[in-house]
Parts: structure tokens; C-alpha cells; sequence
């Protein structure tokens, strides 16, 4: 094997965003994350500062989704969404783009509304993943906004909310690698089921992929290394 347990647990973000979720249920999925040690758990905003409580000591992230799923909050608004989740102890946010403004060309707009979160997040010393969902977009837009993302030193650049009409595809992945320039990194969301799923993404060059079968996926790797 040429990875450790914590090179895979690493990598996950558990996600707590599917809107029926009960208190007990995201409360559960925090120990959960902490239990297996992965990289951060992306939780739905209201719940974010009772998750930062439940992960502090520990190396596992508090995270949340601003524009999410849409993206079509008003600028303002992310920013106003950014703020409120680093008061309640963020240490990395998702931000969706406006994705109406991406297809219809408006590259001023998405540069200043992409910047509107990654400014006080840096200036926190968080991390801003930003979110495509390459479902609705062409090839064309996907690498102006990975160019977007890299001037303005995005932490990752992200396939897709879970929640569109498709999620990572290994040629997204591949182009998105390919149009971003360090420090940005890539996420994969949507479609990273088990632990060969996760593997091969992590071969493409991917450092970080959304679940919510992360149980699974971590047994499973556990049980491969100890076989």
C-alpha cells in the first residue's frame, strides 16, 4: 500500500448538508468524525458553532457552505454568511459561485464575488474552497474560473455541491488540476462513494473529497492495511 490510514482519513471532508438531518443526527456525525480522525465535517450554518464546540482539541476542521447550494445570494450576503460562520469558529468554508453569472460571462462580477469570501477568511487565517458545479458549465468556464481561483490564491477549487445534476467526473478533475497553480488545491465532491472511488482521484492529484459514507470507506481502508 503505498498510503497510511491518516493519508485517506485526511483527505475526507465528512459532509452533514442533506437538509433532513436532525439535531441528534448532525451531533452524531461530528463524533463520528472525530472518532475516525478525518479532515474536517462541512455542516449546514446553523449548526456550525455547536460543531466547532464539539471538534475543538482535536485536528478535525469545522466547516460550512456559503451560497449554498445556488450561489445566487447576493454578494453582500456570502460575505455577511462568511463572517457570521468565522465568528462561530469556521476554519474552512465552502462557497458556492454564482453560477448565473458564470454562464453568462460576467467574470468581473464572479471575481469580486469570489473574493468577497476569500478576503476575511484569509484575513482569519481560514481556508475558502470554491464550488463549480461543473454540472451546468463547459469546459471554457471551468478553466477561467480555476484561473479566477488561482489569482486570487483560493485554497481549492471544487467540482460540484452534491446537489446538482452531477458531481466529479476524472476529466474535471484532470482539467481543473491542470488550470490552477499552487497553493490551489482540488476537491472532489459528488460521486466518491467508496474507498477504490477515493483512490483513484487521490492518483489523479485530488487532496480532498466529500462524503457522507465515510463509515465505510474508513473501515474499509482500515481493513485493507491491517489484511
Amino acid at each position: 500500500m503505498d498510503y497510511s490510514y491518516a493519508d485517506i482519513a485526511k483527505m475526507i471532508d465528512h459532509s452533514l448538508l442533506n437538509p433532513i438531518l436532525s439535531v441528534d443526527e448532525l451531533e452524531a456525525g461530528c463524533q463520528l468524525a472525530l472518532e475516525y480522525d478525518v479532515a474536517s465535517v462541512c455542516i449546514m450554518p446553523y449548526c456550525l458553532q455547536r460543531c466547532a464546540e464539539l471538534l475543538k482539541g482535536s485536528t478535525v476542521k469545522a466547516s460550512t457552505t456559503i451560497g449554498f447550494p445556488h450561489g445566487g445570494h447576493t454578494t453582500a450576503i456570502k460575505r455577511a454568511e462568511a463572517e457570521r460562520a468565522l465568528a462561530d469558529g469556521c476554519q474552512e468554508l465552502d462557497m458556492v459561485v454564482n453560477i448565473s453569472k458564470v454562464l453568462s460571462g460576467d467574470w468581473d462580477y464572479v471575481h469580486e464575488d469570489i473574493q468577497a469570501v476569500i478576503d476575511p477568511a484569509h484575513a482569519a487565517g481560514q481556508k475558502v474552497k470554491v464550488i463549480f458545479e461543473n454540472c451546468y458549465l463547459n469546459d471554457a468556464h471551468k478553466i477561467k474560473l480555476c484561473e479566477i481561483c488561482t489569482e486570487l490564491n483560493a485554497d481549492w477549487v471544487k467540482t460540484s455541491t452534491g446537489y446538482g445534476t452531477g458531481g466529479a467526473t476524472k476529466e474535471d478533475l484532470k482539467l481543473m488540476i491542470e488550470h490552477t497553480a499552487d497553493p490551489v488545491q482540488v476537491k472532489a465532491a459528488g460521486g466518491v462513494r467508496d474507498l477504490d472511488g477515493l483512490l483513484e482521484v487521490r492518483a489523479l492529484g485530488v487532496t480532498r473529497v466529500g462524503a457522507s459514507r465515510t463509515k465505510e470507506m474508513l473501515d474499509e481502508c482500515k481493513s485493507r492495511l491491517e489484511g
